[in-house]
């Protein structure tokens, strides 16, 4: 698959196969967030992933009951470190954030290009995620995202043009209007 039709197909999954992800697939999508680009190329990240049944359900109620994040075979956490990140992001501070979704976007696709579904959840108790991975007080648990096979009631389906925004709405060239 192309990263066009990656990008195509890549939607948010919430219903999962309880199927097992094979060992190479998942280096694989260990290997599209280790290569993922971050300000400057500080890297201020790490990716944890779980597969504990029992730690997912734990992430699922402290994603505020989200309970399908834990049909997903995989959950994987991003964190970042913002003493570690860029500090002079224009007008946000330092790129912690940004540097965590261009990795976890990265980690979507290479999923999709495998078949496999995905889910961006940024609804959840940090300080009840910190403590379940014991993650330092320094870290910021930036996003979390169930990874899995989707169940066949949510198979992958390419996106229609109809469900975007054309792009003149949202494109523009040289100024903003």
């Amino acid at each position: 698959m192309n990263v066009m039709d990656a990008i195509r197909c890549r939607r948010s999954v919430r219903k999962y196969d309880s199927r097992p992800i094979p060992a190479q697939i998942m280096a694989r999508m260990a290997e599209a967030l280790r290569i993922a680009p971050s300000a400057c190329n500080c890297q201020p990240w790490k990716f944890v992933v779980v597969t504990d049944p029992d730690r997912r359900k734990k992430l699922a109620e402290a994603a505020h009951r989200q309970r399908f994040i834990a049909e997903a075979p995989v959950i994987v956490v991003g964190i970042g470190f913002p003493d570690q990140a860029y500090k002079r992001m224009g007008g946000s501070g330092n790129s912690v954030d940004v540097d965590l979704a261009i990795a976890l976007d990265h980690l979507s696709l290479a999923a999709a290009a495998e078949g496999l579904g995905t889910c961006w959840i940024g609804a959840f108790s940090e300080e009840a995620v910190k403590q379940l991975l014991g993650v330092p007080p320094a870290a910021k648990v930036v996003a979390m995202m169930p990874l899995g096979y989707p169940a066949a009631a949510d198979l992958i389906h390419p996106i229609k043009d109809g469900d975007r925004k054309a792009t003149g709405q949202v494109v523009a060239y040289e100024k903003f209007g």
